[in-house]
Order: C-alpha cells, then structure tokens, then sequence
C-alpha cells in the first residue's frame, strides 16, 4: 500500500476480497458500520484479489479477446479515495490491458448473489456499479454500496472424504479414437470382472469427450491423438490402487499403440463450508519469534 494526498494505492494478491478492506480502513479511519463505505472498499478488494485476471489473464481469447504482451503480465492497481472511489490500472509498459470488460468480467467472477455480497465485515452490492474507461488502461469503478454484516460467519471444516484411484494411456496416428474407445471398454470391464469397489467411475478421453461430454463432442473432427483417462472414487486407498493399474495393464493387454501410462492412488481432502454464529469466534493473536 502507498499512500499518496487523500488517496491509497493498493496492489498485490490476496485470495479474499476482505482482506483489502484493512488498508482502507486505517488509512481513512472509516467506521465499522458505514455500510456503504465498506460495501465500496470490498468492491475494490473482489477486483483485485484475483491479481492478473483484471488485467488480461484468465481473459484472452486469440481473435475474439486479444491481450498483448502476456507473458509480461502486469498485476493491477487500485487508486482508492477517501469516499471509496476507485481507479483500476496497471504499472506502465506492463503487459495485458485494463479495460472495461477485463472489468466487468472480474466483477462477476465468484458472486452468485450481487445484490448481496456476503463478507464477514459487510453484506456488499455490487447491483449498482458503473464501469467507465476514462483513458488507455484506466477504467472507473463508482456505485457499490453495502448493508450491514450477517451475524454468522463462514468456516470451512476439511474433512478425509474418499480415495481416488486415476490411470491414463495415449494413443496417437490413425485410429487414435477408436483404440482410444477399445481400451475404454476393457477398463470398463475389467473393473467389473474384477470387483473394484467403487461409488463413482469416470470414462474419458482427454480431447474428445472430457469436458462436455459423449452428446456434446459426438460430432467433432476425429483427433490425431488422444489420451484415455479412467478416475474413480473409493472408499479406501486399496480400492484406489486397483483402478490406475488396470489402465497400466494396457500397455501389454491394451489396443496397439498405447503409451505414456502413468497411474496414482491418494485420499481425497474435502472442504465442507458452514455458517457460525459470530459470536463463538474468538479471534486471537500469538506472535513467534525465532
């Protein structure tokens, strides 16, 4: 953060948009509970704490949405008044661009509700922002406002959830796809004859069907290379194991061709998100030194 006149300059990467509002909030004194100011600084903290995807990143698109210069990326930088107005721009001669839309997409990046923004020091609404170019990589941002903060807080429990057990192979020249499909198939049935325990399987060829699916892809160019990937969740690490070698033995029980196998087996981590009541969150500070 540097201050400059009556105004704050803050740059820099944070994963929450609340932890921007700090800096505003010293160096302006604001209350905490003028709601509308604080809806305001969180406006500015949501389109900064994702760093280079308001500048261009996570944004171009050859031919429809042209960055230039990305692989010298510049990081955004907020110009922030003491009545929560903001400028966005970037370090000149920086790669990437600042524009409204590089904006605009950021605004709606992660918000189901604008209307209500939930934080844990303001409910923000974005339903009123106004976005306006008012020179080459510099764009305004003015209308956020906010009300008063919910009386819980978000906390996320992670918890072991399952195991998940992955195998994958590539096939490449003529009739990639159709071996590609082949190797499905008898990883399909092996998991079967086997008895592999599983509550979730998937069957993918990487290039082909993986993101959007069979009915989507179904009339897609048919691909030079592909590569089969076959993912499935367990109950314990054992189980897991089985599926990645089952794609192995492709190699030698598989379709011509096949290569690049490569398998794993690991626990799966989830994150549960529940609310807490404001109270029962007693935060605490402890300083260790070396």
């Amino acid at each position: 953060m540097l201050t400059s006149g009556a105004d704050i300059v803050i740059t820099g990467r944070a994963s929450d948009p609340a932890l921007f509002l700090a800096p505003m909030i010293h160096a302006f004194g604001w209350a905490m509970d003028d709601w509308n100011l604080l809806g305001k600084g969180t406006v500015a903290g949501h389109l900064l704490e994702c760093a280079g995807q308001i500048t261009g990143g996570y944004f171009a698109d050859p031919g429809y949405k042209d960055i230039p210069d990305l692989a010298h990326l510049g990081f955004p930088i907020g110009e922030v008044g003491q009545d929560g107005s903001l400028v966005i721009t970037k370090v000149e001669g920086s790669g990437g661009a600042v524009t409204a839309q590089t904006c605009k997409e950021q605004l709606l990046y992660e918000v189901h509700d604008p209307t209500r923004y939930l934080q844990p020091d303001v409910t923000a609404d974005f339903s009123q922002v106004r976005v306006e170019e008012i020179a080459p990589n510099r764009v305004r941002i003015s209308g956020g406002r906010g009300t008063e903060r919910t009386g819980t807080l978000k906390v996320s429990v992670g918890y072991v959830d399952s195991f998940i057990g992955e195998g994958q192979i590539s096939y490449a020249g003529p009739g990639a796809l159709a071996r590609g499909r082949l190797a499905l198939d008898i990883v399909r049935e092996r998991l079967k004859l086997t008895g592999v325990a599983a509550s979730e399987l998937r069957f993918d060829l990487i290039g082909v069907d993986s993101l959007h699916g069979p009915q989507v892809c179904a009339h897609a160019g048919e691909p030079y290379e592909v590569r089969l990937r076959v993912a499935g969740r367990t109950g314990n690490l054992r189980e897991a194991v089985r599926i990645g070698n089952e794609v192995e033995t492709l190699y030698t029980n598989g379709p011509a061709g096949g290569g690049g196998a490569w398998k794993s087996a690991r626990d799966v981590v989830a994150i549960a998100s529940v609310l807490l009541p404001r109270e029962l969150a007693a935060p605490q500070v402890r300083f260790v030194e070396a």
